[in-house]
């Protein structure tokens, strides 16, 4: 089979899955499924029966979601999608992970003229790239979320001292203040409507969002209710620490943009000039992923293998090393 077949049935077999899907997936009617999405347990609201007996049917992706999200291996992978706020289901990640692995390796076959081992690197860059995409969606929204959180703190503050509950400053805050944060206190106001307390909502929102500021936060929020006293000069202080570290992280940002920047640099270039010779010279590059002499173990080791090998690890932690020197902890 060539190359080109493979890439064409890969293709066809991808377009009939997401046609598949597409009709599979049109009904998320499900109540349960629809309270979980704002208090993360949906048996810690009673639903009457009534509702019950009027909810849709599960179609086949709801099904394939409670049997994945069931499982304990998929737990992580639920607290990620739910850390970055991405619009997908557990069963939808997990296809999205097949499509990906099919499509980098059938485009690595297809380029390096059907190599087994490259195969086998677009396999594992494949199921990489929708937990990268995850973890910098996740990433980037912590940041804004930590950015955001001293002027909702503010807010916070005046709508308490102005005599506002602290059930109506968050909805205050969920009015006024832009996404991620208006979106996270506005799930709180609606787990709190649907029964639940104010501490485990903080609590859901902490799993969320697992700031370290936002732990300051909900610990005073806890301790007032429990023991009273005033939140809002509490409130006050915690935004103080919380600007104040911002501030010092943008200062150390800006010193070690360098060092950063000579990581990627130092990460990427072997990789761009290594492209840049096999365009220039394919049959000269290719020879380090061809079967032939000479051999590490003969006659399935080659010593170009061994040497891509030795690169990759040599480039991983050069970029590791620099990482941790420009990591600081504030």
């Amino acid at each position: 089979m060539t190359p080109l077949v493979l890439i064409v049935g890969i293709a066809a077999f991808l377009l009939i899955l997401g046609a598949g899907i597409a009709l599979v997936t049109g009904n998320r009617g499900n109540v349960d499924e629809r309270l979980e999405q704002f208090v993360g347990n949906a048996t810690d609201v009673e639903i009457t029966a009534e509702v019950a007996r009027d909810a849709p049917r599960f179609d086949m992706a709801d099904r394939l979601d409670s049997v994945l999200s069931g499982r304990n291996f998929f737990d992580p992978i639920k607290e990620r999608i739910a850390k970055s706020d991405v619009k997908l289901r557990v069963s939808e990640y997990v296809v999205l992970i097949v499509i990906s692995a099919s499509a980098v390796m059938g485009l690595a076959l297809y380029f390096f003229d059907g190599s087994l081992l490259m195969g086998v690197v677009g396999v594992f860059i494949g199921l990489r790239l929708p937990r990268t995409y995850i973890n910098y969606a996740a990433n980037r929204r912590m940041s804004t979320f930590n950015n955001q959180l001293g002027d909702t703190l503010n807010l916070w503050v005046n709508a308490l001292r102005s005599g506002y509950s602290v059930l109506q400053a968050m909805e205050s805050i969920a009015t006024e203040m832009p996404p991620p944060v208006s979106r996270e206190f506005e799930r709180v106001v609606q787990e709190v409507r649907l029964g639940l307390g104010l501490e485990q909502t903080l609590a859901n929102m902490y799993r969320r969002v697992p700031s370290e500021d936002l732990d300051l936060v909900i610990t005073a929020v806890n301790i007032q209710r429990e023991v009273g006293g005033n939140l809002a000069e509490v409130l006050d202080t915690i935004s103080y620490t919380i600007r104040e570290r911002v501030r010092i992280k943008g200062e150390i940002k800006t010193l070690t943009a360098q060092g950063r920047i000579s990581g990627w640099i130092i990460s990427l270039l072997p990789v761009g000039l290594g492209g840049v010779l096999y365009l220039m010279n394919p049959e000269y590059v290719s020879e380090l992923w061809i079967k032939d002499k000479p051999w590490i173990f003969e006659p399935v080791f080659p010593c170009g293998w061994l040497v891509i090998g030795i690169g990759a690890i040599l480039i991983g932690m050069g970029a590791l090393a620099i990482r941790k020197i420009v990591d600081i902890e504030v």
